[in-house]
């Protein structure tokens, strides 16, 4: 009967934000409450416990998930601390297993740590032994970094992009942990490293140019002695050493095949770089063409200030300008700003509030913009995810009308990728002229395919698509498109943990 060790730790950051990510920003379990939770949402790891648990003979030994409530900015050291001291500590007290599968996000960053998880991983082969194979899952904005290679047996990493296989991706883990326990393959991976930092419409895996890169890594883990694969373009935003895109291919002991089909998908990959970023509309230009509307919903995507790439979600920014327009049309606006939920909660439902909003947190960035506005909800910030179902945790969250713009105001940011947030609060996007969207991507269906205007608006943001503008200091360099004339000189390198 094999014993199955279940982990996770994931947080995407941008080093960008200036406000530091602390051990409250985790939801932290243990033991069983890790799969009483798992099973009934559409998590990586929930995919993982649908295999395991249709699998005759097969333990579970659920040690200790930490799982980030959104992005946010880098980890303070001392919360990195307590988080990996919890995990590594059920770790131990799990004693002899056979296999480890650890869900990871793949872009942390602490003040000192440019790899956290590589870290883990390193600091798990100490306390499980060199022989018990660990299998890691990424989200394919992860970093891959050689540390992590180098401490797992096999990484399986997303395909799709808006993310809609988290499920599917722990399944694959799972299926792939299991077959290495049984001996049944001998895993071999190749990464190639590609010196480009990637953003825009390009990267929608049904139908950007970076199909052909993911297509080639899903025909290889379809086919014989094809273990995973897969093409990662990291996150710009958490500026770290290993800052890059990559792909790698896992094979069953077949390390030249391998290195072959990673130099092939790094190939497929930066045949198209260069289109791979997106043209921007200033804000100016933005709430112009917002006020000019005169049918339909206008989508104002402010994906510089993205909560699940690791923005603050203060960005008052597109406010500011559609009022500065003189827009008198309807509008739906998420924001962050605990003073002013707080604010809300004083006045009560259906009064009048005055206080500022914006520039609660990145202060650098967006100056508080004073309203004066009419309560219309106050909620604990408490809602399931519209595309996994988990549960998600806004903080005490006000919804304000300032004339006919509603804002709703909540105390911490939370993940946007979806509609959660609107329609948990009683606002269905259709209803209003227009909306801001803080991600890059959401499903299509959610805005893209009804949207009268869909723009991508160049707004000042710690995770702005125009990366030029962030100052980079970590990352290799020269770095498309942080500079000109990069060169690339594809070379695979090898990790196998046992021939």
């Amino acid at each position: 009967m094999p014993r199955i060790l279940i982990a996770e730790c994931k947080q995407e950051v941008s080093t960008f934000n200036p406000v530091l990510s602390g051990y409250d920003d985790f939801t932290i379990r243990h033991g069983q409450a890790i799969l009483d939770y798992h099973r009934r949402v559409r998590s990586e790891v929930g995919g993982a416990l649908s295999v395991f648990d249709a699998t005759a003979d097969v333990e579970l030994v659920p040690t200790c998930s930490s799982h980030f409530i959104t992005s946010g900015g880098t980890l303070s050291d001392a919360a990195f601390e307590k988080i990996a001291g919890e995990i590594l500590s059920s770790i131990k007290d799990a004693q002899l297993v056979d296999g480890v599968y650890f869900s990871l996000h793949g872009a942390m960053a602490t003040q000192s740590e440019g790899d956290p998880e590589g870290w883990l991983l390193a600091e798990t082969r100490k306390i499980v032994g060199e022989h018990v194979p660990i299998v890691i899952s990424l989200d394919l904005h992860g970093i891959l970094t050689d540390r992590m290679l180098e401490h797992s047996d096999a990484v399986v990493a997303f395909h799709t992009y808006p993310h809609v296989d988290f499920f599917s991706t722990g399944e694959r883990s799972a299926r792939l942990l299991l077959r290495i326990v049984a001996g049944e393959v001998k895993p071999v991976t190749a990464k190639v490293t590609v010196p480009a930092l990637v953003r825009g419409d390009e990267l929608i895996t049904a139908s950007g140019l970076i199909c052909h890169a993911v297509n080639a890594a899903k025909d290889i883990e379809q086919s014989a002695g094809g273990l995973s694969a897969a093409m990662m373009w990291g996150n710009p935003f958490t500026d770290v050493p290993a800052l890059a895109s990559n792909s790698f291919v896992v094979t069953d002991n077949d390390p030249a095949r391998a290195e072959r089909e990673a130099l092939r998908i790094a190939s497929l990959f930066w045949g198209h770089h260069e289109k791979m970023q997106v043209p921007l509309t200033s804000l100016v230009d933005a709430a112009q063409m917002t006020k000019a509307n005169s049918s339909g919903t206008v989508v104002l995507v402010d994906a510089a200030d993205a909560t699940s790439s690791g923005a603050s979600g203060d960005s008052n920014a597109i406010l500011r300008a559609l009022i500065d327009a003189g827009y008198e049309g309807t509008a739906l606006i998420p924001i962050v700003d605990p003073a002013a939920v707080e604010a809300a909660f004083v006045a009560g439902i259906g009064n009048e509030v005055k206080t500022t909003v914006g520039g609660a947190l990145d202060a650098k960035r967006f100056t508080p913009l004073p309203i004066m506005g009419r309560v219309r909800m106050l909620s604990d910030g408490w809602f399931h995810s519209e595309t996994t179902r988990e549960l998600w945790q806004a903080g005490r969250t006000a919804v304000i009308q300032v004339g006919g713009i509603t804002l709703i105001v909540t105390s911490r940011a939370v993940s946007l990728y979806d509609r959660a947030l609107f329609l948990a609060h009683g606002c269905d996007p259709k209803h209003f002229g227009a909306v801001v969207v803080k991600s890059p991507h959401c499903e299509p269906h959610m805005f893209k395919d009804w949207a009268a205007l869909y723009i991508d608006v160049d707004a000042p943001g710690s995770t702005s698509a125009n990366l030029k503008s962030l100052g980079h200091t970590k990352c290799a360099r020269p770095m498309f498109p942080l500079d000109a004339d990069v060169p690339f000189q594809p070379q695979a390198k090898l990790f196998q943990r046992h021939s």
